[in-house]
């Protein structure tokens, strides 16, 4: 097989396949082989006629159209990588003229990434984000950890009080009728939490442990199950226990505990040091987003309509799948908003052109600086997506496949165009925003 690039125009790359005679004669074979069974010739049992005569009866291009399939499969696929081309359309092919014992040779034209002179992308002015992170964040975080090492003790000196955790039973009924998921035993509630419908918490609490009581309450009129939705219900209720939340001390035996610090204040200089590192990644994070913001919009580009599509589905498909997670579909979460799949498709269509032609320019800005990924970044980039996903190298290239190598160097050379950009940014100063009485002022 022999691939050859014929032209390349307005994003378009008009290209040839040629096979040998050998290479279409071999196909041809495979192809009768595969299909002789099908075949019907009087004389001969089914499955046992001769290529020959199969090919006398039904006609010498009976298997021209599986040979040519066969030969593609594969082939076109060699050609676009033989050619270091990458496509973004499926190919449109013409039909090849056939000679006995010449090559084929075929021909089409396949829409390939878009390259543009990206400009302006040196220099670009980004706001400087500069979080410092002071006593109050590690206080706030001190509470974070001491209300994770909480600890739940029976109350048994008071009555039930908002804040407090009962074990209940109870039964739910409107009309006198039970009614599907009105029932539960020994069910733990947390008074104020509101996680269940308005005013059934609040007859809760003043109880004491052991105590019955009838908690009346009225259904939303949007509550979810439609055949509940405003109507009266009364739950029969047992309060089992009551429980409160007890917090430890914040002090040396809580440093000890969560980390390995003997002391408060080692521990607090710690917590200094972490949350400072993670403030700083996210500055960073924000100020290259803004530069990506900028390259934006410092780059009037077209983006090809097959790849705002292609995104748009990627969007949906995405959709789908969180959706699924919180076990819900993609139609019935139509059908809650009132929409149609185009109107979620034009919803969503601003955003899939701006990430195409993002990934448009970062991609020409590889092209145009030369950036190229070593070994050991793209390594580095599979060692972080198996740390995330519980998964050795071995694992994430097995699940990956053939393209492996490829789809982690893309994503490792994005990222050196990204660390471009912010490398030669300019971070200016955040601008004051202006009181409401200059503002007036100026008017």
């Amino acid at each position: 097989m022999k691939a050859t690039q014929v032209s390349k125009e307005n994003g378009v790359v008009k290209f040839s396949i040629e096979f040998s005679a050998e290479e279409w004669s071999d196909a041809i074979n495979k192809a009768y082989l595969a299909n002789r069974s099908k075949f019907s010739v009087d004389g001969f049992r089914k499955g046992k006629a001769p290529r020959k005569i199969i090919e006398n009866y039904y006609g010498h291009d009976v298997f021209w159209d599986e040979a040519l399939n066969n030969l593609l499969e594969d082939g076109y696929y060699d050609a676009i990588k033989e050619l270091d081309i990458e496509v973004i359309s499926q190919p449109s092919l013409d039909a090849p003229e056939i000679k006995k014992g010449e090559p084929v040779v075929i021909t089409g034209s396949v829409q390939v990434f878009p390259e543009v002179e990206v400009k302006n992308y040196k220099g670009l002015e980004v706001e400087k984000f500069a979080t410092v992170i002071g006593d109050k964040e590690v206080q706030e975080e001190l509470e974070r950890v001491q209300k994770s090492q909480a600890r739940m003790e029976a109350v048994e000196d008071r009555k039930s009080e908002n804040g407090d955790t009962v074990i209940i039973d109870f039964e739910g009924s409107v009309d006198g009728e039970t009614f599907a998921g009105g029932t539960a035993e020994n069910f733990e509630l947390k008074l104020g939490s509101g996680q269940f419908i308005p005013g059934f918490e609040e007859q809760l609490e003043g109880k004491d442990a052991g105590e019955e009581v009838e908690v009346k309450v009225t259904f939303p009129e949007d509550y979810h199950a439609e055949e509940l939705a405003g109507k009266d219900a009364v739950f029969k209720t047992t309060i089992h226990e009551i429980k409160k939340e007890t917090l430890p001390e914040i002090d040396d035996e809580l440093a000890s505990d969560v980390s390995e610090f003997e002391t408060l204040e080692e521990y607090k200089a710690d917590l200094m040091k972490k949350l400072q590192e993670s403030a700083d990644e996210r500055d960073v994070s924000m100020m290259k987003d803004r530069a990506l913001e900028a390259l934006y919009n410092a780059n009037e580009i077209e983006a090809p309509e097959v790849m705002i599509r292609n995104e748009i589905d990627n969007m949906l498909y995405d959709l789908n799948q969180n959706l699924a997670a919180q076990g819900l579909g993609l139609q019935q979460y139509m059908e809650w908003m009132g929409k149609t799949i185009e109107e979620v498709r034009n919803e969503e269509r601003p955003n899939a052109e701006k990430r195409v032609k993002t990934r448009i320019l970062l991609k020409n800005i590889i092209r145009q600086e030369g950036l190229e990924a070593t070994a050991e970044e793209v390594e580095k980039m599979m060692l972080d997506f198996g740390a995330q996903y519980g998964m050795n190298i071995d694992q994430v290239k097995e699940m990956a496949g053939a393209e492996t190598e490829n789809y982690f160097r893309e994503d490792a050379q994005t990222k050196k165009a990204i660390d471009f950009l912010f490398d030669n940014a300019v971070q200016v100063e955040k601008k004051e925003e202006e009181t409401e009485a200059e503002a007036e002022a100026e008017a």
